[in-house]
């Protein structure tokens, strides 16, 4: 059963037969949290790196900025019964593809404050492809923790 995970949207489940996706990672970012013992997985797809600049909106929907998204994906993970210091994390997108006179920085914005905020918590990613200036997908598969990514222009890889 595959879970599609939109634009500012974020899913977490325990299903073995699931598979998480997202598609259409541009300066957006993509994190993927995966514990092997209890076979819980997560995936969020950001589109800004501060709620700060529209409380309503991240109030209603929090995913839509990292500094909201990403604790609520750990959260939930943990509420799953995920362990932290189990945890797989991968982070892809990041790209620049709509501002290419890096009037913006977006990608590199949201990467920013995902590292910052992953460094004050002490998370460690296991993988990641960011920057760039083409989209990708990612996908991840909870009853084993395969993770795919397709880059545009490119094949699919397992990482």
């Amino acid at each position: 059963m595959q879970l599609i995970v939109g634009v500012g949207d974020m899913k977490v489940a325990d299903d073995p037969s699931a598979v998480l996706a997202t598609y259409s990672l541009g300066s957006c970012i993509g994190v993927a949290v995966y514990d092997p013992e209890v076979r819980v997985g997560g995936l969020l797809h950001y589109m800004l790196p501060e709620s700060k600049i529209d409380r309503e909106k991240a109030a209603r929907n929090p995913y839509m900025f990292g500094d909201t998204g990403i604790p609520s994906l750990f959260k939930t993970a943990y509420q799953y019964g995920a362990k932290k210091g189990r945890m797989r994390v991968i982070v892809v997108g990041g790209a620049q593809i709509l501002d290419q006179n890096d009037l913006f920085n977006i990608g590199k914005r949201n990467y920013a404050m995902l590292r910052k905020l992953f460094w004050k918590n002490r998370v460690m990613i296991h993988y990641e492809a960011v920057g760039g200036t083409v989209n990708c997908t990612l996908k991840l598969e909870l009853s084993t923790g395969r993770t795919l990514l397709k880059v545009s222009g490119a094949k699919e890889i397992e990482i």
